[in-house]
C-alpha cells in the first residue's frame, strides 16, 4: 500500500508538472495570437470557422497552420498604421475637388448659354444688317452699270454665322450668274457697288480706293466718279482714290502727286482743283 501511495504520489507530481507546462503553453500561445493577429484566440477561433477553414485538431497542425497564416500575413506587406488620418484626408479632397468639379460644370453651363445668346444675337445683326447692304447693293448696282440686277446670297449653310457669301449678278443684256463669270471692268464695278454699299450701311470716316478704276474704259469710269459724288452727298466719308486716269483725276476735289525735281529728292505738289476752277473763271 505504501508503495502504491509513493508511485501515485510521483504520478501526481508528474501530471501536475505537464498541467503547469501546459498551462505555461497555454499562456505562451494566447499571448502570440494576441499579438500576431490582434484578437482573442476565442474570436480568432470563431472567425476561422466562419471562414471555414480547415483548422487541424492536433497542437502540431494547429501550430504548422498558424505559421502558415502568418507567413500569408508577411506576404501581404507592411501595415500602414496612417491608413484611417489617409483615408480622411483623401475623403476631404475628394469633396473638395467634387465641389470644384461642380463649379467648373456650372461655369460650363452658363458659358455656353452665353455662347448661344450670343450667336443668337450675332444671327439677327448679322440678318439685319444683310438685308440692307443687299438693298443699297442691288441699288448701287442698276445705277452704275443703268440696269441689270444684282444680290448677295448666303451660301454652303443655313446657319448665318458659318455661310459664304456669294455675289450673283447681271449686267443688261446678260444672264444672271457669279462674280467669277464676269469681265474685269464689271467685277471692278460690281466690287464698288458692294463697297459703297456697305458703307451706307455703316459709314466710315476714310475710304482708300487703290486703282479701281484700272480696268475701266472711259464710260466706267465716268459712271464710277458719278457713284462716288452720289457716296460724297450721302455720307460724310473722305474718299481717297489712287489712280493714274486722267477722267478720275478731274473729278477730284484735291489732287496730290509726288514729284522728283531733283534726282533722289522727293516731293509732294497738291493742287485744290476747286480753287484752280475758281480761279480760272475770274
Amino acid at each position: 500500500a505504501d508503495g502504491a501511495a509513493g508511485q501515485a504520489r510521483e504520478l501526481r507530481a508528474a501530471l501536475e508538472a505537464r498541467l503547469e507546462a501546459a498551462a505555461e503553453r497555454l499562456a505562451e500561445v494566447t499571448n502570440q495570437i494576441r499579438e500576431t493577429a490582434r484578437v482573442e484566440p476565442e474570436q480568432l477561433a470563431q472567425r476561422l470557422s466562419d471562414e471555414a477553414v480547415a483548422i487541424p485538431t492536433e497542437a502540431g497542425g494547429i501550430e504548422t497552420h498558424l505559421y502558415a497564416l502568418e507567413r500569408q500575413r508577411d506576404g501581404i506587406g507592411p501595415v500602414n498604421l496612417r491608413a484611417e488620418e489617409e483615408a480622411v484626408e483623401y475623403a476631404q479632397r475628394l469633396e473638395t475637388i467634387q465641389s470644384e468639379r461642380a463649379d467648373l460644370v456650372g461655369a460650363i453651363a452658363k458659358l455656353r448659354q452665353g455662347i448661344d445668346e450670343l450667336n443668337g444675337e450675332g444671327r439677327e445683326r448679322l440678318l439685319a444688317a444683310f438685308e440692307v447692304i443687299n438693298d443699297h447693293f442691288k441699288t448701287l448696282f442698276e445705277a452704275l452699270f443703268q440696269g441689270g440686277q444684282a444680290e448677295l446670297r448666303l451660301v454652303e449653310s443655313d446657319d448665318p454665322l458659318e455661310a459664304g457669301l456669294e455675289i450673283f449678278a447681271c449686267p443688261p443684256g446678260k444672264r444672271m450668274a457669279t462674280m467669277s463669270l464676269m469681265s474685269g471692268g464689271e467685277q471692278a464695278l460690281t466690287a464698288c457697288a458692294l463697297i459703297f454699299g456697305v458703307f451706307l450701311a455703316n459709314p466710315a470716316p476714310i475710304c482708300v480706293l487703290d486703282e479701281v478704276d484700272a480696268p475701266l474704259d472711259d464710260a466706267n469710269v465716268d459712271r464710277f466718279c458719278n457713284m462716288l459724288d452720289e457716296m460724297r452727298r450721302r455720307t460724310e466719308t473722305r474718299f481717297i482714290a489712287i489712280t493714274h486716269n486722267p477722267v478720275t483725276m478731274s473729278r477730284m476735289d484735291r489732287l496730290f502727286g509726288v514729284t522728283m525735281a531733283e534726282r533722289g529728292v522727293s516731293q509732294l505738289v497738291s493742287v485744290d482743283l476747286r480753287q484752280a476752277e475758281a480761279m480760272a473763271a475770274q
